[in-house]
């Protein structure tokens, strides 16, 4: 209530004509009154007039601070990964080669399809290898009636020898006619086995199941060690490996941090794994286990394999394709984590603005850990549920009183209006 000094003396002034005017009414006559008393009455009047003023006076602006949305530092478990680029291959990739030389005869599936092992794929003439089968088989017919005439003969020796009826001699010859006999049904065996592996390597069979690829050679083709050896390839991707690079001092990092890239460690609830994105950005859903990292960096490149196996059941995942990795490299437990905003960076360090419980802002330097996002780790320099300046702290100095605001809450329209002044 704005009331002037002017006014409460006018209206005192009213109120002392009042009272006079109804002396004069109630008595009809005034009684004249000395100076002395008139002095008195005036302090009065003008004690009155300034207790009035006093007590309807305005109230003194208050001190206006700066407005600063702040947020408490909280702690998490932060994951940290590392990016690289990654190659996707099959788990098995088997090639498709004739062993025996021939004409192709025929292809016994389609290109591109689901085949299993031990399923025929290619025919390659057999005629010369059953002949050779035959051969071999008749040979070893021969060589095992020639030992068993042998073996009569010596059935006959030994007997007339032990009588005198029979020289050494004829007892020698015996025997070694035998045993030569025993070891050309040995080697005709032999000599048959080989002829029927070979009769069988001209049904070219597939070693793994898996999807397999188009023909290498036409029907008529000759075929084998001495033309064209490769028929198709077998691929088996319903689990591929990623092949990605690290280097040496991702390796130092790691073992800094206690974790063994590629090794399985039963003490820790986590064990490194990745994740991939395929080439619409879209995130591959199923993560892969880190389980091989090369022993020995690379001296041309300074980088190491690495290599994780993903399960691929639907065949997303195409042997030979490119994609970012990303690997979980380590999980800091209970760790002091604050916006990126909040963060000024200078020639001398980081530091932030904390905002004490009197509402004072201090300037403090911080170190500073792995940065996730918006937000990063704090090594040191700040303790779980200090209250930090996300907000408004260019205007600061320290020991600036503030006006401290929750991140979440809305920003009072004054200090929007503040916000847009020009510093001084």
């Amino acid at each position: 209530m704005n009331i002037s000094r002017e006014k409460i003396v006018q209206q005192a002034t009213r109120a002392g004509r009042r009272t006079l005017q109804l002396g004069k009414e109630a008595g009809g006559q005034i009684r004249r009154f000395s100076k002395r008393t008139w002095g008195i009455l005036a302090v009065c009047a003008v004690l009155i007039a300034g207790g009035l003023w006093w007590f309807f006076r305005p109230e003194p602006p208050k001190p206006v601070f700066p407005v600063v949305e702040v947020e408490p530092v909280r702690t998490d478990d932060i994951e940290i990964y590392g990016e690289y680029v990654g190659r996707i291959r099959a788990q098995q990739f088997v090639e498709i080669r004739a062993r025996v030389e021939g004409f192709l005869e025929k292809m016994l599936f389609e290109e591109g399809t689901y085949v299993r092992r031990g399923q025929p794929l290619f025919i390659i003439d057999p005629k010369v290898y059953e002949a050779r089968v035959n051969k071999a088989r008749a040979q070893l017919n021969k060589d095992k009636a020639i030992a068993q005439k042998a073996e009569r003969d010596l059935q006959r020796i030994q007997p007339l020898y032990e009588q005198n009826a029979a020289s050494q001699l004829d007892l020698d010859n015996a025997v070694a006619s035998y045993e030569s006999a025993t070891a050309a049904v040995a080697m005709s065996e032999a000599d048959l086995t080989q002829a029927e592996t070979a009769l069988s390597y001209t049904t070219v069979s597939s070693p793994i199941s898996g999807y397999i690829s188009e023909r290498s050679v036409d029907i008529g083709t000759l075929v084998g060690p001495n033309g064209k050896s490769l028929l198709a390839t077998v691929v088996k991707s319903d689990t591929v490996r990623v092949d990605f690079s690290m280097t040496g001092l991702d390796y130092l990092k790691s073992k800094a941090r206690n974790v063994n890239i590629g090794q399985k460690d039963t003490t820790r609830k986590w064990n490194p794994y990745i994740t991939i994105t395929l080439p619409d950005n879209t995130p591959y859903p199923l993560p892969g286990l880190v389980d091989f990292a090369d022993p020995q960096v690379d001296p041309e490149t300074g980088t190491f394999s690495v290599r994780a196996e993903m399960a691929n059941p639907d065949r997303i995942l195409l042997p030979g394709q490119f994609t970012k990795v990303r690997l979980l490299l380590d999980v800091r437990e209970n760790a002091m984590v604050i916006p990126t905003k909040s963060v000024v960076i200078e020639k001398g360090g980081a530091y932030i603005f904390i905002v004490r419980p009197d509402s004072v802002a201090e300037r403090r330097m911080v170190e500073l850990g792995p940065e996730l996002g918006n937000r990063v780790i704090v090594e040191r320099g700040v303790v779980p549920g200090e209250k930090i300046v996300t907000e408004g702290y260019h205007k600061l100095t320290h020991g600036d009183k503030v006006e401290p605001v929750a991140a979440s809450e809305p920003v009072p329209a004054a200090q929007t209006e503040e916000s847009a002044e020009p510093e001084n």
